[in-house]
């Protein structure tokens, strides 16, 4: 049995060189984030194990043992080497349903090195198969035939893209002004993906802003959005009440556009802003948004969003996309909610780093392994 590992940039180019090296028989044992003390060999680590069949063709065209003895001590050794082979092969092999199956056990490796949950990554590659296939024939059958790589990691992005929503547009209505509040827990970058939407989708096409701050938790929060407002030459109000937004909500009809920055609340203070929650919530005409880092963890992530369903938010917007190389726990949350999602924010150049969500770019970043150091390469 033949054990090692392989680092690089990313999962893919690691599965790459163990294959070009042991053949398509390597089984993959394992893929995670290299440990600190390897990172400089590269971000990622797969190892793969290699069982060897018997001794070499030479050794085996050699003729009999000279004697009985050693022809004894030569056949233990060999029933010996296939108990240990069948030992470790039980012990590192993958899971059972992707024995047989190295283009399925490479995509299940990349999809969970990138914090895709386990479960719905194993759905995800056995429906890749079926669609690659066609569905005509039996699992058993399907390995047992020669496969098309390139079939299947089609199949692989029609299946991923087929599991969640993307609608990157502000406000509710068609006709009169788009009404858009981002919410979401503190250092999530709402008000810089304020001032970006505002140029992006306000002054870009000539509409008129009016930006509101509803953050009284931090006022220099509320500062900040005011002085981008000054810069940008559109209009500002800071507001401390549900009922003072409300009134300014009907006395701004006339604006195209009209962004609300809130509080970031952490798990402890969301029930304190019970009153904005329920005004967001249950205000038809209004557009909330909720505002996530990429960059958390899958737990923390997901233990967020179901704390901000108080405020019934209709899509997802993530941002600090440029500090994390693993985008799988978007997917899960755009799964897992269903909430369609709208914007990337890529980091803090404004207006540049934002982008519309569509299919294909985080289709792209959950496979390519490599996030946006390859945009910045090109």
């Amino acid at each position: 049995m033949k054990i090692k590992s392989y680092y690089s940039r990313s999962v893919e180019c690691a599965i790459a060189e163990a294959r070009e090296e042991l053949g398509p028989e390597a089984m993959l044992v394992e893929s995670r984030k290299a440990a600190p003390d390897a990172r400089h060999l590269g971000e990622y680590e797969v190892v793969f194990a290699l069982t060897s069949d018997g001794p070499p063709a030479t050794a085996r065209s050699a003729g009999p043992p000279r004697d009985s003895l050693s022809h004894d001590v030569a056949e233990l050794k060999k029933e010996l080497e296939g108990m240990r082979r069948a030992i470790t092969r039980t012990a590192f092999a993958p899971p059972q349903w992707l024995s047989g199956a190295p283009d399925l056990s490479d995509a299940y490796a990349v999809l969970t090195a990138n914090e895709i949950d386990p479960d719905l990554a194993r759905e995800i590659v056995q429906s890749a198969e079926s669609r690659s296939s066609g569905g005509a024939h039996s699992k058993v059958a399907q390995f047992n035939q020669p496969r098309d790589s390139g079939a299947y990691q089609q199949g692989l992005i029609q299946e991923l893209e087929s599991r969640f929503a993307v609608k990157p547009t502000l406000g509710r209505n068609e006709s009169g002004a788009r009404i858009t509040a981002l919410v979401g827990p503190p250092g999530a970058g709402k008000t810089t993906t304020l001032v970006k939407l505002a140029v992006n989708y306000g002054l870009a096409c000539r509409r008129p802003v009016l930006l509101i701050s509803m953050d009284n938790h931090r006022i220099a929060a509320a500062e900040q959005l005011r002085s981008y407002a000054g810069i940008l030459g559109v209009g500002f109000q800071m507001l401390e009440t549900v009922s003072a937004l409300a009134q300014s909500i009907e006395e701004n009809r006339s604006k195209d556009l009209i962004l609300i920055d809130t509080p970031g609340l952490g798990f402890t203070e969301i029930s304190e802003s019970s009153t904005l929650a329920r005004f967001l919530a249950t205000r038809a005409d209004i557009d909330t948004q909720l505002a996530l880092a990429a960059s958390v963890k899958p737990a923390d992530l997901s233990r967020m969003v179901d704390a901000y369903q108080v405020f019934k938010p209709q899509r997802l917007v993530f941002t600090k996309l440029d500090e994390t190389a693993s985008f799988g726990p978007i997917f899960n949350e755009a799964v897992r909610t269903k909430m369609p999602l709208s914007f990337f924010a890529t980091g803090q150049r404004i207006p540049e780093d934002l982008e519309e969500v569509t299919p294909g770019r985080l289709t792209t970043l959950i496979l390519s392994g490599q996030g946006l150091r390859s945009r910045a390469v090109a």
